[in-house]
């Protein structure tokens, strides 16, 4: 970056793509190990008393951007296309100019999104083989965990390598019904097959067999999900953020969720009573609770900002005006509906929150009659009476 006392000749690029770039060994050395490394190994191509450095594997392009950054301290993004800033990325990881990995990583996650969703399985593979990259490995796991099809519905899903996609198949979080998992491992497998035709009818015996391979009893255990629930699926939390924020339903999503949902209590799983209720969700705060009604595939559930502990229940609602009009919350969802944002409604009461509570107390062999008082809130479609087959509590925590 400089004609004055240069001592580095590179050569960037390959082929009709090679230029060369003058620069100066100390300055290099200053801000990457790798060029200390290069320059002081006694195999360093050196003529006319100057270093020759090849680097055909990195454009003159991005070797311009790194030598600005490494003279100036500054470096410029925003006019790159995501493939170049992938690239460029390799290229600082290479040179262990460790200041840029995380910056470079931070600018694809934030900015080139679409970029990093378009084209899964290319930078799955491309992150998997640098430990450097951590951050983007995390972001990329966890968008592809929470919508698999991003994946699994790209172009070149099939070409996906067998360690990644085992590493995915392992992950409890994976978003995914196990049988949609079992039709793309098998559209996988046929990809890596050619020989093997489509029609299961129209294979021979050796499509079918496996050398020297053993089938296997036994089988592994289930997925753990994320969301410990046996009611709600992790599409569901997103929606009752937020309601929670007294948002439009679909102002949160996956990845911009502010809360986390922890499961404290089950009766099914915690046992019955109101001793055990308390114990498990008392001075816990905020908490939602959704119950499963018999033989329906309707839930019913409530959000209550407060804790369920009668003291400071009634210590909050007489020191202070935190008890609004938007501050409870009831709803009733289908179990299988997708548009169940059509039929959450504000509700004032905190005393049929608590009643719920109350009702606990009389539960017997797991099953409760609640009657539900229609004066006391709109109407949202909740029978008048209802059995609760199980219900959970669930603490809200702010990430």
């Amino acid at each position: 970056m400089g004609e004055i006392g240069y001592d580095v000749i590179i050569h960037a690029g390959e082929e009709q793509n090679v230029k060369k770039i003058h620069v100066h060994s100390n300055i290099l050395c200053a801000r990457s190990q790798y060029f200390c490394t290069a320059f002081s190994n006694e195999w360093a191509e050196k003529r006319d008393g100057k270093f020759i450095f090849r680097k055909p594997n990195i454009s003159p392009q991005l070797f311009n951007i790194i030598l600005r950054f490494i003279y100036c301290g500054n470096i410029e993004l925003k006019n790159l296309q995501g493939p170049d800033v992938l690239k460029l990325l390799i290229a600082v990881d290479e040179l262990s100019i460790h200041s840029l990995i995380s910056h470079i990583q931070e600018f694809l996650i934030e900015h080139q999104t679409e970029f990093l969703h378009q084209n899964p399985t290319e930078v799955l593979e491309t992150v998997y083989q640098h430990e450097t990259f951590t951050g983007l490995w995390d972001f990329c796991l966890e968008n592809i965990c929470k919508e698999p099809k991003i994946l699994f519905n790209s172009e070149n899903f099939s070409s996906l390598k067998a360690p990644l996609f085992e590493l995915l198949l392992k992950r409890d979080d994976l978003n995914i019904n196990e049988i949609e998992i079992w039709e793309n491992l098998l559209k996988w497998c046929f990809a890596q097959q050619n020989n093997i035709q489509d029609d299961p009818t129209k294979w021979n015996k050796e499509d079918i067999t496996i050398p020297n391979m053993k089938h296997k009893d036994n089988l592994p255990p289930p997925r753990k999900p994320k969301l410990d629930s046996t009611l709600i699926e992790s599409k569901h939390i997103p929606l009752f953020s937020s309601w929670i924020d007294k948002k439009e339903s679909c102002y949160y999503d996956s990845k911009n969720n502010p809360y986390e949902f922890k499961l404290l209590y089950r009766p099914s799983r915690n046992g019955v009573g109101a001793k055990t209720f308390h114990k498990n969700c008392d001075s816990k705060g905020a908490t939602i609770w959704v119950a499963k009604i018999k033989n329906s595939t309707q839930l019913i559930g409530g959000y209550n900002p407060l804790d369920w502990d009668m003291v400071s229940y009634w210590k909050t609602v007489a020191d202070s005006s935190y008890l609004t009009l938007q501050t409870q919350k009831i709803f009733l969802l289908q179990k299988q509906d997708t548009l169940m944002d059509k039929i959450m409604l504000f509700i004032v009461i905190m005393l049929m929150v608590q009643l719920w509570v109350i009702y606990t107390v009389i539960k017997i062999i797991g099953v409760i009659l609640i009657v539900v008082w229609e004066n006391l809130y709109p109407n949202i479609g909740i029978p008048e009476y209802f059995t609760i087959e199980d219900y959970e509590v669930f603490q809200i925590i702010k990430k």
